[in-house]
Formats: structure tokens, sequence, C-alpha cells
């Protein structure tokens, strides 16, 4: 693993559960990777404006300064080997900060083309993990909330090209210390499986 991204989504930033758990992951598994972050939150990244919504619909250049934003976080994809991406599930679906780099990125002509079979990825495939963070329960028996998150991001991420997705899933963190620690608990095993069959790598996570 020669250069990992790991997008950072949730308002507790670092301190999130799942921002620790993938920084022990990285530290464990990929020593000597370069990290590149990117904050969604502490840096937000700028509102979409008339000048880009225009450049999307017309024969804009490339090197404009209107997709100046996005080229960037493709070019940051694009470099990448791996990516990580630690988010908190807000109302079912993506937090804010995640769906705006997520216009950023999926773009016509550019990351993604249009067929008449549909839409078709552009980038190059790469091993990605998913850490999603929820105060209540979306799977398995003590699930009583939808979840619009899993699918969503996996669709978005197939459409860009990337279809080699895990998802790991820390349930139930607004129940108090204890259930935070027993979705801690629950995720280990599902990062040593997960990464273990899709990055390749046997080297234990401590817990």
């Amino acid at each position: 693993m020669k250069r990992i991204l790991l997008l950072e989504c949730s308002p507790h930033q670092q301190r999130a559960s799942g921002s620790q758990l993938a920084r022990r992951l990285i530290a464990a598994r990929w020593p000597r990777a370069e990290l590149l972050e990117r904050d969604l939150v502490g840096e937000p990244l700028p509102p979409l404006g008339a000048d880009y919504a225009a450049a999307l619909t017309s024969s804009t250049a490339l090197d404009d300064s209107a997709f100046a934003c996005s080229e960037a976080l493709i070019a940051e994809l694009e470099a990448s080997d791996c990516l990580i991406i630690v988010t908190p599930m807000h109302n079912f679906a993506v937090p804010a900060a995640l769906k705006l780099w997520i216009d950023y990125v999926l773009r016509l002509h550019r990351s993604f083309a249009a067929t008449p079979a549909g839409k078709v990825g552009l980038l190059q495939d790469r091993p990605t993990l998913v850490l999603v963070s929820a105060g209540g329960f979306y799977q398995g028996p003590r699930a009583r909330q939808a979840d619009f998150l899993t699918a969503y991001l996996r669709h978005v991420l197939s459409t860009l090209g990337i279809t080699e997705v895990a998802f790991v899933h820390l349930q139930g963190l607004a129940h108090g210390e204890a259930s935070v620690q027993a979705a801690l608990d629950d995720a280990l095993p599902q990062l040593q499986r997960t990464t273990s069959f899709y990055f390749d790598c046997a080297t234990e996570i401590a817990p």
C-alpha cells in the first residue's frame, strides 16, 4: 500500500470513534504508507456555485477555474491506492460534508461517462473501506431505522469505477459508553476479515 486517501466526514473529526479506529487500522496494517487526509468538516469545501453549475453544462475546459476544486479532489482520488471513508450516518444517509465531496467528484466526462447502457466509471478501481458510525441501530435485530447510506454510497462509488468496497458499521453509539465499547469490539473482527480479504494483509489490529 503506497498512498491512502482518508476522508474524515464527522463533526467530531479525529475524536470520532470511526476516525480513531481507522487510524489504528492504518498504523497496524500500513505504517509506511503515505497518508493523505482530507477533513471535510474542519476544512469544508466551498458550496457549489453558479459558475460550477454553468461549467458542467457547457464545453468548459478542464483547467478552467470553475473546475479547480473538483479537479483537485478528483486528482487526490486518482493518486490514491486505497480510499478510506470515515462517516457518520445523518438522517438515514450521508452527511452534508460527504455529499458535497460527492457532488464535486462525481462529474460527467471526467470521472464517469454517460452511455446508452447507463453511467460508466472512468476512474481506476481501488480497495475502499467505509467506516459508518450511527447513534442508533439500522442493521440486525435491534434495527429501528432505515439505512439509505450504504446502498447510495456503494452506487456512487461504482459510478466512479470503484467497486472493491467494504463497509464496517459502528452502531448504537448514542446509547452510552458500554454500547460504544460493544460497537468497537464488534468492529474489530469485521476489520480483520474485511481488510485481510480486500487489502491482502493479515497483520492483527490491537484491541
